[in-house]
């Protein structure tokens, strides 16, 4: 494998940073997981507004362009003949001196890397093994005055320590400070009842994920399903008829069952996933 690292292609085992550098001493860096189908970056420009935002949000003027950007992850996939692949794309502030305090002038640590994975769309293999176990932990997010959500940094210590709790899941399902709902670990929640499809709402502490926003807009446009943003609390998901999980390298996950309780997928979850493998098929394969 080779990986991108600072404007030049590098062997995997020569990717390296400095100990200096502030992303890996503070996590003072913003990232993107994007996901690769057929040789082709999908949703480019909703991870590329995302990340400008976070790194508006750190005050990082890496000063890289976005053509530029999106030439390092190709030569990625050229570099390593991927055409399904998930690629992480991270910027940093760069080696500075040893201060919590940042400079104002910015000398950005760029890295690209990537890793292969299965054929998307219709006649794609899932990534996950199987449905979700959630599980909901007492670990909680922090308010967005104390760390802002809708920022991608490296800093994952949240979620860390969220799945260090689990004992009868695979993810967790972490609460905002007034005990709603938020997210998971690294997904964004979806369920459903007799009221139509529900997610968590932005106004909470989450990551409103891209993926999340594919599928919204599928149970908009293509569904007659009525969709609804707002605050739950966990025994609503405990109690729903189905339930499942997005995020960018799992698509749409089903969620078998809520702290020990059997949820399951059903048909609404089996006709997003359907339309989002319709989606990526139309886009990238035909």
């Amino acid at each position: 494998m080779q990986y991108h690292v600072n404007g030049e292609l590098v062997p995997a085992e020569e990717a390296t940073v400095s100990v200096r550098d502030r992303g890996f001493r503070y996590g003072d860096a913003a990232f993107e997981t994007i996901r690769v189908y057929g040789g082709e970056v999908f949703e480019w420009g909703a991870h590329l507004d995302r990340l400008h935002r976070t790194c508006e949000t750190l005050g990082i003027d890496h000063g890289v362009s976005d053509a530029d950007l999106r030439v390092r992850v190709q030569e990625v996939l050229d570099a390593n003949g991927l055409a399904d692949a998930s690629v992480r794309l991270a910027i940093t502030r760069g080696v500075q001196p040893g201060k919590l305090t940042p400079d104002p002038e910015v000398d950005p640590t760029v890295v690209v890397t990537a890793a292969e994975l299965p054929r998307g769309g219709v006649d794609g293999t899932p990534v996950p093994d199987g449905p979700a176990d959630l599980q909901t932990v007492k670990t909680r997010k922090p308010d967005d005055a104390a760390l802002p959500s809708d920022a991608k940094t490296h800093n994952y210590l949240n979620g860390i320590l969220a799945r260090r709790e689990l004992t009868d899941g695979d993810e967790a399902l972490l609460r905002g400070p007034d005990g709603s709902v938020a997210e998971g670990a690294t997904s964004n929640l979806f369920f459903v009842d007799n009221r139509g499809l529900h997610t968590p709402s932005e106004e909470l502490p989450i990551l409103p994920g891209i993926t999340r926003a594919v599928v919204l807009d599928l149970a908009e446009r293509e569904t007659d399903v009525p969709s609804h943003a707002g605050r739950y609390d966990p025994e609503d998901v405990r109690e729903a008829d189905e339930a499942f999980l997005t995020n960018t390298t799992w698509e749409v996950r089903p969620v078998a069952t809520v702290d020990g309780i059997e949820v399951g997928g059903g048909p609404v979850t089996q006709l997003l996933s359907k339309l989002f493998d319709r989606l990526v098929e139309r886009r990238h394969y035909e």
